[in-house]
């Protein structure tokens, strides 16, 4: 059913009174040629006209207040009954009462109006049938029923009609409104997923620049230092040409690896010692490159089967151990050094433990996870930093004058996952 508050075209609005006023004149040509009165015919049809002005026409609002419109139906039909009884041509303004039932009567009272406008209908058009008998109160009954069965289906499917109108409306109105939501949705994980790879850029870059600084202090600053030890033990030879050229040859050697191991850092590549050896071999020779340079004895120890562990695992402990060796080099004074590599059921394991002269353990900083920078700070963050990436622990042990050692695990299920 239509909206009884929309606007009404101008046909629907005028018909019905040029219909009505045409109706008018055919009664007053008719009954003034037979010489009837004509008095209370157009007392009902200028009653039906101002019923219709009044109560309609010129009272649009009421048009959304369906007790006023059923009112207004029965009263409209009422009146079209009494003239299409008086005079049976009235049947002919039954149209109007059909649209004003149809788009002003609400469920469940449409089928009722239109009944009724189906019976002034059927009457109209019965008028000349004899009701005082069977056959012609059959006759009526059947004449009413062609008139009221059809209307009053058409009623029930135009609101059958409506219902699914509705229906399909409110379901296009919902997913509107969940296309918003999507919208709005989509436009909020746009936004996160932005701030994501934002994060995960500058999570990039920390990551990155923690690498290089790694890489660099345990290949550039400690082949430097060797380099600068190299030259200073050369300066002090003298006049032993033999002392100076291998200390510069050492000097020269050491630059090489140094560089060498730079450009394997910026590429991200496995260490040289590691490229044809496993670590227990590349432990050895790092050592013993150390303790040719150095002059300190260092011993090295394999415990458990030696088995691949995943290359991230092999290059952190390597790094662990040259910068544990440096440190022992620059700080500890130290007259012997201990490497053992241990390959545990859940771990695998690397002790670096000298005789130097030690160090307080209150200069940690445990609660930063990191070490004063005046005790060469940064290797040893570097150190924590290269186990916890690789889900690993870090310990140091030191006291004054009785040494220190250094203990790196990385857990061995995750070693042999790369493996």
């Amino acid at each position: 059913m239509s909206d009884p508050a929309a606007r009404w075209s101008v046909p629907l609005t005028v018909g019905p009174y040029a219909l009505l006023a045409l109706l008018t004149g055919v009664t007053v040509a008719i009954k003034s040629s037979a010489g009837t009165s004509l008095i209370v015919d157009l007392v009902l049809c200028a009653l039906t006209a101002a019923w219709m002005l009044g109560v309609f026409t010129l009272r649009p609002a009421w048009r959304a207040r369906p007790p006023v419109m059923a009112v207004f139906c029965a009263v409209l039909i009422l009146l079209t009954a009494i003239l299409a009884i008086r005079d049976p041509w009235f049947g002919c303004f039954t149209p109007v009462a059909y649209v004003y039932a149809f788009r002003l009567l609400p469920w469940p009272w449409q089928p009722v109006g239109v009944g009724a406008v189906a019976v002034v209908a059927g009457t109209a058009q019965a008028y000349g049938v004899d009701k005082t008998t069977a056959a012609g109160l059959v006759a009526y009954g059947a004449v009413v029923a062609t008139n009221a069965l059809p209307m009053c289906a058409f009623a029930w499917f135009a609101r059958r009609g409506a219902r699914q109108n509705e229906e399909r409306d409110r379901a296009l109105q919902e997913a509107r409104e969940a296309n918003r939501r999507l919208a709005v949705s989509l436009a909020e994980n746009a936004a996160l997923h932005e701030r994501l790879l934002a994060q995960a850029r500058d999570a990039g870059v920390r990551d990155e620049r923690q690498r290089m600084a790694r890489e660099i202090h345990d290949t550039l600053a400690q082949g430097l230092t060797g380099i600068v030890s190299q030259l200073r033990a050369a300066e002090h030879a003298g006049d032993d040409p033999a002392a100076w050229r291998r200390h510069v040859a050492a000097a020269t050697k050491l630059a090489r690896e140094s560089l060498s191991e730079a450009r394997r850092s910026v590429h991200a590549l496995r260490p040289e010692p590691l490229r044809s050896a496993m670590l227990s071999e590349a432990l050895a020779g790092v050592a013993e490159v150390w303790s040719a340079l150095h002059e300190i004895p260092v011993q090295v120890t394999t415990t458990g089967t030696a088995r691949p562990i995943r290359p991230e695992a092999e290059a952190a402990l390597l790094r662990i151990a040259q910068e544990a060796l440096a440190n022992v080099a620059k700080h500890a004074r130290a007259t012997r050094v201990g490497v053992t590599l241990s390959y545990l059921e859940h771990e695998a394991a690397l002790d670096v433990r000298d005789d130097g002269g030690g160090f307080d353990p209150a200069l940690l900083d445990a609660a930063a996870g990191g070490f004063r920078a005046d005790r060469g700070g940064f290797g040893l963050i570097a150190m924590r930093q290269r186990m916890e990436s690789l889900s690993g622990t870090l310990q140091v042990e030191s006291e004054p004058g009785a040494g220190t050692g250094i203990s790196a695990r990385v857990p061995a299920e995750r070693a042999e996952v790369g493996a």
